[in-house]
């Protein structure tokens, strides 16, 4: 699941990481969320994938660009994008279908204007690591 508003600057790292795998790979289930990720749970109870890794830009008081993955107990203490419902919520109902949910935080630079230049440059590190199936080399916040 990728997370992120189109059109709010480093926010929108969630679709871009989204549609670039669906270029690039042969992963079938990758979902650009965008602003409703809760309009995608029937989708996820269809699939019933063993894992669910949600990305998403995440205010982590880190440097612009910081991929983190955050855990569950972190998450209601943050800010993590301008989606409506809150992640840990939407991440509580998840875990009746899913086993395992990882959710990956990528530090924006600004939540206005386009994607800037360090987000984008690691939301393609982050591809790379998608794609050889390496996101635990990624370190906790």
């Amino acid at each position: 699941m990728c997370i992120g508003n189109r059109v709010g600057g480093d926010d929108a790292i969630g679709p871009y990481i989204a549609n670039k795998i669906k270029k690039e790979t042969k992963i079938d289930m990758i979902l650009d969320c965008g602003t409703t990720p809760e309009n995608y749970t029937s989708i996820i109870k269809q699939k019933k994938p063993s894992t669910l890794i949600i990305i998403d830009a995440a205010e982590m008081e880190q440097p612009a660009g910081t991929i983190r993955i955050i855990p569950k107990e972190k998450l209601g203490t943050m800010h993590i994008s301008t989606h409506g419902i809150p992640l840990s919520i939407l991440i509580s109902y998840l875990e009746r279908e899913v086993d395992h949910i990882i959710v990956i935080g990528i530090q924006p630079k600004q939540m206005s204007g386009t994607l800037s230049a360090v987000v984008k440059k690691s939301g393609d590190q982050l591809i790379e690591l998608l794609k050889k199936h390496r996101y635990q080399e990624i370190p906790p916040l």
